[in-house]
């Protein structure tokens, strides 16, 4: 299954149980309620997925199951990245032979703070490590090191490198939609910016925000493709607010906590992460209106 189609995608949480296993039980309450809210890709062990806290043993077992529920009914994206060339390379190997897997995404090496051609020669190596595509994830913010624009267009060429998860800002997601091959996907990582993201004629979101406002996401995308601009531009107006108090602490705590207020259950987070304070959760729940 390709993304061409795929225009809202979710970065899904981890369900954890009060011992802080993951919660395999909650799995299917979760993956339903995204997919009936709109949802047309799933990434699993990304950032939101607290990926850094995720055993490999942890990871192939939760890619298993989720691929199981799915059952193809949207692509699956799995993280490979990590700041280890070597050890990325191996588990793309690795990911490349189970079926229901879809892309792989990889972040830009986080604390070793490589140079834009250690960055180039890294993508590269995972690319062509396997015959699974690879999504460039580019989050300064949490990984000091950057992917230049140059860099990723560079890296766009390459046969197995079929879209970017791109956090650097709209204007390298302009330069991006403007310059990179008609067939590279241009994803914003940032909720915020989805609109603008659409609106300038990248793919989409790769989102946390959809796991609670995803239907509103799409129905701002599908003005949007129905040049309904004043539409869609007051849906976003109305959900930016709300989007923002989801990163009002450290994400993937707000998430977590409008998730199990409203029903579906995803249990804490594993340290050095820590939930939302009550206060915290009531000024988020406040602000969002629930």
């Amino acid at each position: 299954m390709n993304l061409e189609n795929a225009t809202i995608i979710t970065a899904m949480v981890t369900p954890f149980d009060e011992n802080g296993a993951i919660d395999f039980a909650k799995l299917p309450q979760l993956v339903n309620h995204l997919l009936d809210n709109h949802t047309e890709g799933i990434i699993l062990a990304g950032t939101t997925g607290e990926s850094p806290t995720l055993t490999h043993d942890e990871e192939i077992e939760l890619f298993n199951e989720v691929i199981r529920l799915v059952d193809g009914r949207v692509p699956i994206i799995c993280g490979v990245g990590t700041n280890d060339t070597r050890d990325s390379v191996e588990f793309v190997k690795e990911l490349s032979a189970i079926r229901g897997i879809d892309a792989g995404l990889a972040v830009v090496p986080y604390y070793n703070k490589p140079n834009q051609e250690g960055l180039y020669q890294h993508f590269k190596a995972i690319a062509e490590a396997s015959d699974l595509p690879i999504i460039l994830y580019n989050v300064p913010g949490r990984t000091v090191a950057s992917l230049d624009v140059a860099t990723s267009l560079r890296l766009a060429e390459l046969d197995n490198i079929i879209a970017i998860k791109e956090c650097a800002g709209l204007d390298a997601l302009t330069e991006l939609i403007e310059k990179a091959p008609k067939d590279f996907l241009v994803y914003t990582g940032e909720d915020s910016l989805a609109f603008a993201t659409k609106a300038l004629g990248g793919q989409g979101v790769i989102s946390v925000a959809s796991h609670i406002f995803g239907t509103e996401m799409y129905e701002m995308f599908q003005a949007l493709d129905q040049e309904e601009v004043k539409k869609a531009a007051s849906i976003q107006r109305q959900v930016l607010p709300k989007m923002n108090a989801l990163f009002s602490v450290p994400s993937p705590a707000p998430v977590k906590a409008v998730l199990n207020h409203l029903g579906v259950s995803v249990g804490d987070l594993r340290l050095p992460l820590v939930s939302c304070t009550s206060e915290e959760k009531a000024k988020i729940l406040s602000i969002l209106d629930f």
